[in-house]
């Protein structure tokens, strides 16, 4: 009989460890925890989704840029030397910004594009066609005046520098001529100072803004070069 509630009493013990956690699990299952919420504002599943949806514009654009560097790799072997100044630059909202200067697309005082420059502007056409994003093209000068028959201040020759690059595109290169428009601003947003040579060749360049489709014009007024440093190539 002593061998027999032995066996019993070992059959009966339970693991305490084992007991405890199951029962303080019951009893959170059937009493849960009323905790005070982190926001006292409603939260709707949707909230997030856009951020989900839309993909991150620089990453969208990354594909863009690197076919754009390809192009200046072939560029004509005159406009070579010059390659280093031209500068794609990507201002953080899905705009891309390339930076020209005079000595690619014009000689110095002159509107009329370079022959060499047609082969790099072709190329860079079919890349705006394919994007079928509003174009910018704003034309800049640096401070030395210019007194011509055709060009009276650096103002009429920003101007028709920009509006030769928008026909050029539009005309020979069947870029939509809704997409485009032509700024000329003369030597009102320098990117150097204009007391050395080197700040004055700097400054004499063209933009060409590739717009976010989801911009406007008042929002890129806000986006165009001020006085001071340069944004950071990429």
């Amino acid at each position: 009989l002593f061998a027999f509630f032995v066996v019993m009493y070992s059959v009966s013990s339970v693991n305490e460890g084992k007991y405890r956690t199951v029962s303080d699990s019951i009893k959170a299952a059937l009493n849960p925890v009323n905790s005070t919420p982190s926001s006292r504002l409603p939260f709707a599943v949707g909230d997030a989704k856009p951020q989900m949806i839309n993909p991150d514009m620089s990453s969208a654009n990354e594909p863009v840029i690197r076919r754009m560097k390809e192009i200046m790799k072939k560029i004509h072997p005159s406009l070579a030397l010059e390659m280093p100044d031209i500068k794609i630059i990507e201002t953080g909202n899905g705009t891309i910004m390339i930076s020209l200067p005079e000595s690619i697309l014009f000689a110095s005082g002159e509107a009329r594009i370079r022959p060499e420059a047609l082969p790099f502007l072709k190329s860079l056409a079919q890349i705006l066609i394919e994007m079928d994003r509003h174009v910018r093209i704003l034309g800049h000068t640096d401070n030395v005046p210019i007194r011509t028959a055709q060009f009276p201040s650096n103002w009429e020759l920003s101007a028709v520098r920009a509006v030769m690059v928008v026909r050029i595109f539009s005309e020979l290169y069947e870029v939509p001529i809704s997409h485009l428009s032509a700024t000329g601003f003369a030597d009102s947003k320098p990117i150097a100072t204009n007391d050395t040579p080197e700040g004055r060749t700097k400054n004499r360049r063209v933009e060409i803004i590739i717009l976010e489709k989801s911009l406007t014009e008042e929002t890129l007024d806000s986006m165009l070069p001020r006085n001071g440093p340069p944004a950071q190539p990429l």
